[in-house]
């Protein structure tokens, strides 16, 4: 007899058998091991009165002040009534040092990703903030060169690009809404979230794009971006920096310097997350873990096969893969792999499935030959400016979870609805998961070494 164990598949969860000599790791799902804030309106006010760096914002405008207050996209996967809290508090400090509300301006720092409706805005912030701004709420949009600014290149030649209302603005205020890992907060959420594909690309390459919470080259990037912003604007951004207990509520929040919350939070991060490579003894011949139908990049929308198998499955979920795989591990991703595509959000995806990925899926060859060819498509732009579409850069950089298959040899899809979307990024389908490990055991060896990794979603 082997092992049950539950995995999450798609919208609902499977029970497999496994053999009895597998190791199951926590591989960490959405929730944290922090409790929930008791108050989060006393949190707030606490952390406004007593920033990190900073004096506190009544101390920063004055009456005529022009503020901008940038938050989160809904691809931050935070829900609930976090940022609509946050920036009703900010707004209360504001109108008490009497700075005008017709000087403030919302942003969502969507960078890249799809501009979103008044209604999905309404879900993450509340009806009545976005009642409340109307034209003064607005979507960042990375394309429109009258309200963007050029700053120039830091030291290392990195360029930095941001909304005009970062430079014009008298203060900017920022609220994270929640940060996982090491991937997302500190200066990511300037430099990236009110920027452009120009600075982007500086950390948007298959090797550029990191989770790692110790020594992570992409936040050294953005640490020197974010030091170049402040020195040529002559101006410090205020940060909210937010850690969730769980996708509904705060556990940790701190306000004050970009730097000085990031420093604030990092220790909290590193407490939540071990290094993955120490989570096992040894490296296995086989990594196992199911996929949910999910990925930051379809909220309010759906799950699509290049965000299922190789954005989610490769990238999100796959860090697992060099951390407990041994040089060319065998890897089982359990989904059902459903062959949708939402051509209002991801309009660009279906060509780079389809034509990009049928030419080759080495992720370096296709951020060299392709990026620059969909960084200027004028018909996807157009879809991202004017509807509601991800830049079609974003297909692209959905691609680079692909540099993973340097490590391992294989990928085997078990129970995917269509095996034939398997196969077209050269992937192996299996019926099930105790047919894919079979097939693992005939590569490896009968006793050859698994870890199936529990990522606590979807059950």
């Amino acid at each position: 007899m082997g092992i049950e164990q539950v995995l999450p598949f798609g919208d609902r969860s499977i029970t497999v058998e496994l053999p009895k000599h597998t190791r199951v790791v926590k591989g960490g799902g959405l929730e944290t091991k922090l409790e929930p804030v008791e108050d989060l309106r006393r949190t707030v006010r606490e952390a406004l009165e007593n920033p990190l760096g900073l004096p506190p914002l009544p101390d920063l405008v004055r009456p005529g002040s022009r503020v901008a207050i940038a938050f989160d996209d809904p691809t931050v996967p935070t829900f609930g009534t976090m940022r609509g809290t946050v920036i009703g508090m900010v707004l209360e400090v504001l109108e008490k040092a009497g700075v005008n509300a017709d000087n403030v301006h919302l942003v969502c720092a969507n960078a890249l990703h799809r501009k979103w409706t008044r209604e999905e805005l309404s879900a993450i912030l509340g009806e009545h903030l976005v009642k409340e701004f109307g034209p003064r709420l607005t979507c960042h949009d990375a394309e429109d060169a009258a309200n963007l600014v050029h700053l120039g290149t830091t030291q290392n030649g990195y360029d930095v690009e941001v909304h005009r209302l970062v430079a014009d603005s008298d203060l900017t205020i920022y609220v994270n809404a929640g940060t996982r890992a090491a991937f997302n907060g500190g200066w990511k959420s300037i430099c990236v979230g009110l920027s452009t594909y120009r600075s982007i690309k500086w950390t948007h390459t298959p090797d550029g794009m990191s989770m790692s919470v110790r020594d992570n080259r992409m936040h050294r990037v953005f640490d020197e971006m974010g030091a170049y912003l402040e020195e040529r604007l002559g101006k410090r951004i205020f940060k909210i920096e937010t850690i969730m207990a769980n996708p509904f509520e705060v556990g940790r929040l701190w306000a004050g310097g970009v730097a000085e919350t990031r420093a604030a939070a990092m220790p909290v991060i590193e407490s939540l997350f071990p290094p993955r490579r120490e989570m096992v003894e040894e490296r296995a011949d086989v990594i196992l873990y199911g996929l949910p139908n999910w990925s930051p990049y379809a909220t309010f929308s759906h799950m699509n096969p290049l965000l299922t198998l190789v954005s989610t499955g490769l990238g999100y979920l796959g860090g697992v893969i060099e951390a407990m795989g041994k040089p060319g591990c065998t890897v089982v991703m359990a989904t059902p792999c459903e062959n949708r595509w939402n051509m209002v959000h991801h309009p660009a995806y279906p060509e780079v499935w389809d034509r990009v990925l049928s030419q080759t899926t080495d992720a370096y060859e296709i951020h060299r030959r392709f990026e620059p060819q969909f960084a200027t498509r004028a018909d996807y732009i157009e879809k991202y400016r004017f509807g509601y579409a991800f830049h079609p850069t974003h297909a692209i950089m959905a691609t680079h979870p692909l540099k993973r298959l340097r490590h391992a040899s294989r990928v085997i899809v078990a129970g995917a609805e269509e095996p034939a979307l398997v196969k077209h990024i050269g992937f192996i389908p299996a019926a099930s998961v105790e047919e894919a490990l079979a097939q693992a055991q005939k590569i490896h060896g009968r006793e050859c070494s698994i870890v199936c990794v529990d990522y606590g979603v979807g059950k």
